[in-house]
């Protein structure tokens, strides 16, 4: 991955000091989501906590976006980027109290965000005709109206600003169509924000186990969690960010490969890695405790959504069925009702033991296609033979 001091070659955007810094926000931003799943993960929890998190993640979308089709190396820019940095920043210290006095704060805090980026891309003829002029004119307004409502209507109110943004990409895609994205940017930001929540999992494990006894049971507990970690990480860097980015580099469309597997996938990947992170903050301080459905579903579920969202991107790359990974959250899927009794650190090495042996699958089919690409064609064996 390259660095704002490097790229490839000199016509790669490059991602600047500002965008790192601004990503600091978010790392409380995520922290403080995952603290309000912590306390509520039933199905409301899971509900009201998304509802938040989607402005959240919209936030740090529009400005990866402006900082991808225009140059944001001035000081113009930077001004503009730590500005909604400072509006994230007030949304992350709202999240705690979003659903009691702190409603109007985040919906304050976000509508800033939105008038900061579409000034900032004013220039540009429309621009409020598309997703930075839907958070103008509806999502921020929806999400500032909602906070002062009682509990259940805001809430009501919030999924609809949140669905309001979510939706804009598609209900603008023609005019999106005439966007410049820059291809080796983007994947480069998304895959530092999935960095930024699996640093959420990090602290979900060293959080809890750091005041703890650190007895041998527990210190296997951190390692089972790590592992599980670890190869989520695996499984997006080593097998998946090479083939989304060559996805968007050679696509007809790219402004379709930025929606769908970019704005939308990365939603749900980032959203499985928060769940896997809560549920480890369930697991490490007591590994012999049974975790019960809630700590459980975050941990598996978490898990396998974030496998399931692998087959949904390679169908949208490639047209092709990620048939390993769809199996495994099967698996996990499957496994969830059975556990839900088992001690937790017996529920965080059966897991551990099949993302590895996924990994490994994974790792093989790639060792086999490679061969199988060096070996020398058969001059009676067609190069395009089907099932080749």
């Amino acid at each position: 991955m390259s660095t704002p001091a490097e790229a490839e070659d000199v016509g790669e955007k490059r991602v600047t000091w500002a965008e790192l810094y601004f990503d600091l926000v978010f790392v409380l931003a995520i922290t403080q989501v995952s603290g309000l799943l912590h306390h509520h993960h039933d199905a409301t929890g899971l509900v009201r906590a998304l509802v938040v998190f989607v402005p959240v993640y919209w936030c740090w979308v529009g400005t990866t976006v402006q900082a991808n089709i225009r140059d944001v190396d001035n000081p113009r820019d930077r001004l503009g980027i730590l500005l909604v940095g400072l509006a994230g920043l007030f949304m992350a210290l709202a999240i705690p109290g979003a659903y009691g006095g702190r409603g109007v704060l985040l919906g304050a805090a976000y509508w800033l965000a939105r008038v900061v980026l579409l000034l900032l891309l004013v220039r540009i003829p429309g621009v409020w005709r598309g997703p930075y002029g839907v958070g103008v004119l509806v999502s921020g307004p929806l999400l500032v109206a909602g906070g002062l409502l009682p509990d259940g209507p805001r809430l009501a109110l919030w999924a609809a600003a949140a669905l309001g943004d979510l939706a804009a990409p598609t209900v603008f895609r023609r005019r999106l169509a005439k966007v410049a994205y820059h291809p080796a940017h983007m994947p480069e930001r998304f895959a530092l924000f999935l960095l930024v929540a699996l640093g959420e999992s990090i602290v979900g494990i060293g959080g809890t186990a750091a005041s703890a006894r650190l007895d041998a049971a527990e210190l296997a507990a951190v390692a089972a969690a790590f592992t599980i970690s670890a190869s989520l990480w695996w499984q997006y860097f080593v097998y998946a960010a090479d083939a989304m980015r060559h996805a968007v580099v050679t696509a007809d469309s790219r402004r379709d490969v930025v929606r769908r597997i970019f704005q939308y996938g990365h939603l749900a990947l980032v959203a499985g890695v928060i769940g896997v992170a809560v549920g480890f903050g369930e697991t490490v301080a007591d590994p012999w405790r049974a975790l019960g459905p809630g700590a459980v579903a975050l941990l598996y579920g978490g898990c396998a959504l974030y496998l399931l969202t692998f087959g949904y991107t390679r169908w949208m790359m490639f047209r092709q069925v990620a048939t390993t990974r769809i199996g495994a959250a099967a698996v996990t899927l499957v496994l969830l009702p059975a556990v839900v009794r088992l001690p937790a650190l017996v529920v965080l090495v059966v897991l551990a033991v099949l993302l590895v042996a996924l990994n490994v699958l994974e790792h093989l089919r790639v060792e086999r296609t490679s061969r199988a690409a060096a070996a020398p064609v058969p001059a009676s064996v067609p190069p395009t033979a089907p099932g080749a």
